[in-house]
């Protein structure tokens, strides 16, 4: 790879690590074709997009990137492949599931929305992350919850009222 091509492939890490919120760094490593036919295409239905990167390279992008990575460039050692994705739990649930069938890929790392996570045994709770369409989902639903108490009050003593005015009404006539 000459020098030219080497700086074309970190400007393009560099803008994909820019332009994604959710990185997750993994190694798959020992797959065979077929297995690592079947990751990519599970990675494609979940909108995942994954690259077999050199980590030199993933190194120097991430210096160059205007983002903290924390000690994340201290895991890019042997086989690397980087997953990115618009929700930060999916390529966690994707590597969960996939390893039912495999022990591969192992997580070496993520980065989730400012967050740097380091190490296979961060899976479980990466997994648990929520997404910001499910926190959304679960204040609106809290913040509804009070309001949908009011109103069935107001309506249930409404009808009580009503009933005692009729009551009070027919008793006097």
């Amino acid at each position: 790879m000459t020098r030219e091509e080497k700086s074309l492939v970190i400007e393009e890490l560099t803008a994909e690590l820019a332009n994604n919120a959710n990185i997750y760094v993994a190694d798959i490593s020992g797959l065979n074709a077929s297995t690592t036919s079947d990751l990519r295409r599970a990675c494609f239905k979940a909108n995942v997009k994954l690259a077999v990167v050199k980590n030199t390279l993933l190194e120097k992008a991430m210096e160059a990137s205007e983002r903290d990575f924390g000690n994340l460039p201290t895991i890019l050692k042997g086989n690397t492949s980087v997953m990115y994705s618009e929700t930060g739990n999916v390529p966690a649930k994707l590597i969960k599931t996939f390893r039912k069938k495999s022990n591969k890929p192992l997580l070496k790392g993520a980065f989730i929305e400012e967050c740097v996570y380091i190490g296979d045994d961060q899976l479980d709770m990466l997994v648990d992350i929520k997404s910001k369409e499910e926190l959304l989902g679960e204040i609106v639903g809290l913040l509804q919850s009070p309001a949908k108490n009011v109103i069935s009050a107001l309506k249930s003593s409404g009808g009580k009222l009503a009933g005692i005015l009729k009551t009070l009404s027919e008793k006097e006539g």
